[in-house]
């Protein structure tokens, strides 16, 4: 896959934006990388988009920004020349397919059913917008049709919200997912920039659903961890739960049997709806991840890593939600 859509897919949320002033480009972009969101999609829908394109790619390289609603060659031209990164289209138009696959440059057309999917593939695509998402069935209907096209992955555009973005990205079927709520053309035209931020936080972490799944307590010896255990049970009426290196006391404590174990005084587990894209956010953030602590399910994908550095004399670690 193309690395431009690798990024996309560890970003894992697209905004789509109709700019009519693109002097309001670069504060806009700024606004998306505060609140997570370090990529965009500026449609050709208005003249301006070209010109808010090439402000952006100019001023913020961290910026992934590609060029939306492209019709044309003429319109690939133009925004490669203006610092597009990616290309997308409303429908499968195999002139315009082809044409971004003889410039470099990935392209992902819009496609709602299985005969688009198949030109896709025959083109040699291994990305494409799902389009329009919700209207067209929403994540049930991509999974019903899913199922023959194994090497295919979808970006779902079309009536997404953070209400609904955690269900879309759950499927490891789609790369990323397409939207307009938290750049809509009022908060663009008033200039709200730091309502901008909010909302693209808060669809940042509505992808994550990050929670915490349990604290460990380093007790230091099987025989402290079966007494604090015990006690923990006399007062609290949690059971024990005795494995390998740890007692579960309930489901939310677990109690270290030997020395060593992770941190100064025990570890947080942090479960996550999509781990790679949590990993991916937080590196971003300026943490450091241990790839020695990864642990991988059944299907050897990462489920576990572990953070570097320790929260308050805690370890802590990411952990795939089932």
């Amino acid at each position: 896959m193309h690395t431009v859509l690798e990024e996309l897919g560890k970003i894992g949320i697209i905004p789509v934006i109709k700019i009519d002033d693109p002097g309001k480009a670069v504060p806009l972009a700024r606004a998306l990388i505060a609140g997570g969101i370090p990529c965009a999609e500026v449609t050709f829908r208005t003249a301006q988009g070209e010109e808010a394109i090439r402000r952006i790619a100019a001023e913020l390289p961290e910026s992934l920004v590609g060029a939306g609603t492209v019709l044309t060659t003429s319109q690939v031209d133009r925004a490669i020349a203006a610092g597009a990164k990616f290309i997308v289209s409303p429908g499968y138009n195999p002139r315009i397919v082809n044409y971004c696959i003889e410039k470099g440059i990935p392209v992902t057309p819009g496609c709602s059913n299985p005969s688009d999917f198949e030109q896709a593939l025959e083109a040699g695509l291994e990305v494409v917008k799902f389009f329009p998402a919700e209207q067209s069935g929403g994540i049930d209907y991509i999974k019903a049709v899913a199922a023959p096209y194994t090497s295919l992955k979808f970006i779902p555009t079309g009536g997404i919200s953070a209400a609904n973005i955690g269900k879309y990205l759950a499927y490891d079927r789609i790369l990323a997912c397409g939207g307009t709520w938290m750049v809509g053309a009022e908060l663009i035209n008033t200039a709200d920039f730091d309502r901008i931020t909010a909302l693209s936080r808060e669809a940042v972490f509505a992808m994550f659903g990050f929670s915490v799944v349990h604290f460990g307590l380093n007790a230091g010896s099987e025989e402290a961890a079966k007494k604090g255990a015990a006690l923990i049970n006399t007062l609290f009426g949690f059971p024990p739960k005795d494995g390998n290196s740890s007692i579960f006391a309930g489901d939310y404590l677990e109690l270290m049997k030997l020395p060593g174990a992770a941190g100064t005084k025990g570890h947080i587990a942090i479960a996550t709806n999509t781990i790679v894209r949590a990993q991916a956010y937080l590196e971003r953030q300026g943490v450091s991840f241990d790839p020695a602590s990864v642990k991988k399910n059944a299907e050897g994908k990462m489920n576990v890593i572990f953070a570097k550095d320790e929260i308050l004399g805690f370890a802590w670690h990411l952990i795939q939600k089932k």
